[in-house]
């Protein structure tokens, strides 16, 4: 992001020195209305990672792969998924990819050891090692998958060229008002389209706006928020930022972080998109400004034991002794909408 520069949003302090800070940028977008606020550079362009997953589901549901399959809400939380690998994921995708006939070695994202320890524990204990459906994106492979099984296309569902990567830069292009974007390859080998933060946050707004007599897309929108909203615990996992605060606001946002600091949030009732980019990729500089974001809408309570958790802290050594706190900056600590 060459534009304006990245402003100063979470502070850290150790004691009473202030150690770190955070900068990055932020663009808050209402829909019909536009951008309502923003600090740092709101048309710089970014690689959304993670965040994005919810746009890169949307032509699992408006083909009619979705329903074609019987997919639930907890196929479609798993397909906007960033998961442990514990075991209420991967039991969940072993079944999917059994019902569309495949095994693990259809996905094409990779081997990755599961962040949930006691998943790593009893892989460990039983000699074995992980496979891909461990990987944090095995849910939304599994879901590429079952719309290329529904396309009748190949099994190269990561190349460019597959109608399934297709359909997913038009749906891109379509809720970002970004047309053809430049792409790089996200940790689990799939495309990644970048996007002006803005494009984001307007997508975002589309996702909160959408209704179920709006249109094929937007009803493909709203079951896909919804999933995430009914089914936290699949989005993320215990202890993670997403889980825990979409548990807090008990269906009010749902919230999905990306890799590099990058942090989305869908605010239904106010009909806001949130996205946010941490300039050093701090994934807990990310999470507490989408905490203090979401406070200030409303949505979530800012004394709630979560939100002062990931907001302020404290923070802890290995002895149990606070050692600090985080501090929101002042210029997003005194915003109100």
């Amino acid at each position: 992001m060459a534009g304006k520069a990245a402003e100063r949003l979470v502070e850290v302090h150790r004691g009473p020195i202030l150690e770190c800070e955070h900068r990055g940028h932020v663009v808050i977008w209402r829909h019909g209305d536009g951008m309502i606020a923003s600090w740092g550079d709101a048309e710089g362009r970014i690689l959304p990672r993670s965040s994005s997953k919810m746009i890169q589901a949307l032509p699992l549901v408006d083909s009619g792969a979705a329903d074609a399959f019987g997919l639930s809400d907890e196929h479609l939380a798993l397909a906007c998924a960033s998961h442990q690998g514990a075991a209420i994921h991967t039991d969940r995708v072993t079944r999917w990819l059994s019902d569309l006939d495949l095994g693990e070695d259809a996905l094409r994202c990779g081997v990755q050891w599961p962040n949930d320890l006691p998943a790593r524990d009893d892989l460990i204990c039983h000699h074995t090692g992980p496979d891909q459906r461990h990987n944090n994106c095995s849910g939304k492979h599994t879901g590429f998958l079952t719309l290329t099984k529904h396309l009748g296309a190949g099994p190269e569902y990561l190349d460019m060229s597959h109608p399934l990567q297709q359909a997913i830069m038009e749906a891109w292009d379509d809720v970002t008002d970004d047309a053809n974007p430049d792409y790089a390859i996200d940790g689990c080998s799939a495309p990644n389209f970048a996007t002006r933060l803005s494009g984001l946050a307007r997508a975002m707004a589309a996702f909160a706006a959408a209704r179920p007599d709006g249109g094929i897309r937007q009803a493909a929108m709203v079951r896909l928020r919804e999933a995430m909203m009914r089914h936290p615990e699949l989005v993320a996992g215990e202890g993670r930022a997403c889980t825990r605060l979409m548990r807090a606001m008990k269906g009010r946002a749902a919230i999905k972080t990306g890799a590099e600091g990058v942090f989305i949030a869908i605010v239904p009732e106010h009909k806001i998109g949130v996205a946010l980019k941490i300039a050093d990729g701090a994934t807990r500089g990310s999470e507490a400004a989408i905490t203090r974001i979401l406070s200030a809408l409303g949505v979530l309570d800012p004394e709630h034991p979560e939100a002062r958790a990931i907001s302020h802290g404290p923070i802890t050594n290995w002895r149990g002794i606070e050692t600090g706190h985080y501090r929101i900056a002042h210029t997003l600590a005194n915003w109100t909408p």
